[in-house]
């Protein structure tokens, strides 16, 4: 038995050591990921970002965001903050207010990411199965005429 063990050891360090390349990768692109990533780690960000993607191409301002979430205002301010950190939202000053929106471009950056790294290099997802929304599946076309 001691033998399968080593054995199986073996092999699952030599395909991690075959598999584990990151040569592709931009370190940049690496940490970048890695910090948007923690700042959407809680709901209430997650939540603020899906808000403001829907909310495309004009945005919200704070109070509209505050109103929608019910999230209190110093809260509300240190989660935007952080997001536009991040680089995951932009702000724009429109006379006393403070207007956000999502920025997608950072967020197609993050989802290439992920795309990249779990799709194309490591196989760990199928290309597939990340088309679909919100794990709900593709309707059947209807016949022509019927």
């Amino acid at each position: 038995m001691r033998f399968v063990e080593k054995t199986l050891e073996r092999d699952v360090f030599l395909y991690f050591c075959n598999n584990r390349s990151t040569a592709g990768t931009a370190p940049l692109l690496v940490t970048r990921s890695a910090e948007r990533f923690s700042a959407l780690g809680g709901a209430p960000r997650f939540e603020i970002l899906r808000l403001l993607l829907a909310a495309r191409p004009t945005g919200m301002v704070a109070g509209e965001v505050q109103q929608e979430l019910g999230i209190p205002a110093s809260t509300l301010s240190h989660h935007l903050e952080k997001l536009r950190q991040v680089g995951l939202v932009k702000v724009r000053r429109e006379s006393t207010y403070l207007r956000y929106s999502a920025d997608t471009d950072a967020l197609g950056e993050v989802m290439n990411f992920l795309y990249e790294e779990g799709c194309t290099r490591s196989r760990a997802v199928s290309s597939e199965s990340v088309v679909q929304i919100s794990g709900r599946t593709r309707p059947s076309p209807q016949p022509a005429g019927g």
